[in-house]
């Protein structure tokens, strides 16, 4: 397990002005609390900590916190980052206490995904409901990361929160606290894109099997639609002149 040791030094300047200060010179405003001991305010270097921060076990290990002579038992509690720019703003420490309980966010780790049953055989997509639990133990049984194993993982399956296997001496914090234990973890499914077009094809060949394509009932003339007067027959016979219906010649008309 990997070791962390962070230098930090004793503040006595402080005030939203003596941080901006600070941060100017390359230094990072923090406090130190807990273990019923009065909280201290502290200066970090900001390369220091940003080195850390890369490594994923800095946010879920116990820190060894040098201050002065004196070395402490830390754990970091809360970070502040700026906006949009790679900069600490804040950092918050706790004292960790041997014979106490701490409550931390643990990172889930998924083990064996390209391994998995629905995906190799199903064509199933993994889906990360979470990425990390909070967790209640002592110091010392305080874990890197809880692993979850996604072999044997069905088409349709979903892992559930009460169903991961934790450390022990370690509970969820949710749970511990009347949580609902079937809230989802991960689940594996067919891509919804992928059921979408299947449905599409389904419905047209449905179409095509009922013989729904409408069939032009007579050349020219849409079905549902009444004959236009053009399309409609005149009643005379073009060719002789006569009015068909009196039979007599238009010509005796005109006279």
């Amino acid at each position: 397990m990997k070791e962390f040791e962070i230098t930090a030094e004793p503040r006595e300047d402080v005030g939203k002005g003596a941080s901006r200060r600070l941060r100017r010179t390359g230094k990072v405003p923090g406090i130190l609390y807990g273990a019923d001991k009065e909280a201290a305010a502290i200066i970090l270097d900001h390369d220091d900590m940003s080195h850390h921060l890369e490594h994923e076990a800095f946010y879920s290990h116990i820190l060894t916190l040098k201050l002065g002579k004196e070395k402490q038992k830390v754990v970091l509690k809360d970070l502040q980052r700026h906006p949009f720019k790679p900069r600490i703003l804040h950092v918050d420490l706790q004292r960790v206490s041997e014979t106490e309980k701490l409550t931390m966010r643990v990172p889930l780790h998924f083990i064996n995904e390209a391994k998995c049953i629905a995906v190799k055989t199903g064509g199933g997509v993994i889906s990360h409901i979470m990425t990390e639990i909070e967790v209640t133990c002592l110091p010392r049984d305080l874990p890197e990361y809880i692993e979850v194993d996604m072999a044997e993982v069905v088409l349709n399956q979903t892992i559930h929160l009460g169903e991961l296997k934790l450390p022990e001496g370690v509970e969820s914090y949710v749970l511990a606290h009347g949580g609902d234990p079937s809230s989802s973890v991960v689940s594996v499914h067919i891509p919804k894109i992928v059921v979408e077009e299947e449905e599409v094809v389904a419905a047209a060949e449905g179409i095509v099997e009922e013989g729904a394509v409408p069939a032009v009932a007579e050349e020219g003339v849409k079905e549902g639609e009444e004959p236009s007067d053009k399309d409609k027959p005149s009643g005379k016979d073009k060719s002789s002149g006569k009015d068909k219906s009196s039979g007599k010649d238009k010509s005796d008309k005109d006279k």
